[in-house]
């Protein structure tokens, strides 16, 4: 099955004016191994600034992370490292098996990462940043950040082409990386989202040829949006 990209105009509403207003941000996601950290590293040599949630939830989990708490309240000494940490490998799999363990942790989580990265977003925006790219793995999911930014570019490539990735990255069996897929947004779902659908089937110049044509139609929005 082949997707095709989401047209890219289209008329600003009400709500994403209200979102520009406090500047341009671009929700940036896709599926695990589709390419979101390399695409975000070519916006990055753009010019553009980068929040990555991921990254924030890594330092929320560290073993004197502001999650650390509540999360060891939540599920008991069994999903905590010797150091201290998050032990996300027990952490997965308690997950993936229990729906309810899934939630508690995202009501955790979730509220703490929303406040990072809108504090983090805010600050590129007035250090002058001419637009923010929140990366954001499970972005659709969630469905709280439609409302939180202006655009959503979904990278996509092909299920196997994940797969192969992750395996290769990870060293995951692909029996795993399939149940991770699986409790991911579908191929379809990510792709009805878009504003903005990044190719990543390819190599890295053809990524960088689709980030840099985004980079320039972003800039041509924020622009329009300040002359106003």
């Amino acid at each position: 099955m082949s997707f095709q990209p989401p047209s890219p105009g289209g008329e600003e509403t009400e709500g994403t004016a209200r979102r520009v207003s406090r500047g341009f941000i671009v929700g940036l996601t896709g599926g695990i191994g589709s390419g979101k950290s390399a695409a975000a590293d070519c916006f990055a040599a753009l010019g553009a600034a980068i929040v990555d949630t991921d990254a924030i939830a890594h330092e929320l989990t560290t073993a004197h992370g502001a999650a650390m708490p509540a999360i060891r309240a939540a599920f008991g000494a069994g999903v905590i490292a010797a150091d201290g940490s998050l032990d996300r490998a027990a952490m997965r799999r308690l997950v993936f098996a229990d729906g309810a363990a899934r939630m508690r942790l995202e009501a955790i989580l979730h509220p703490l990462i929303r406040s990072e990265t809108d504090r983090r977003s805010a600050e590129a925006l007035a250090a002058g940043a001419p637009y923010v790219i929140q990366a954001v793995p499970l972005l659709v999911e969630s469905g709280a950040y439609r409302d939180r930014v202006a655009r959503i570019a979904v990278v996509d490539c092909a299920e196997e082409t994940q797969i192969a990735r992750v395996m290769a990255r990870s060293g995951l069996a692909r029996p795993e990386v399939q149940r991770i897929m699986a409790a991911q947004a579908s191929r379809a779902e990510r792709c009805a989202a878009a504003d903005d659908l990044i190719d990543n089937n390819g190599d890295i110049a053809q990524l960088q040829h689709q980030v840099e044509d985004l980079h320039r139609r972003y800039l041509e929005r924020v622009a329009a949006f300040y002359e106003s």
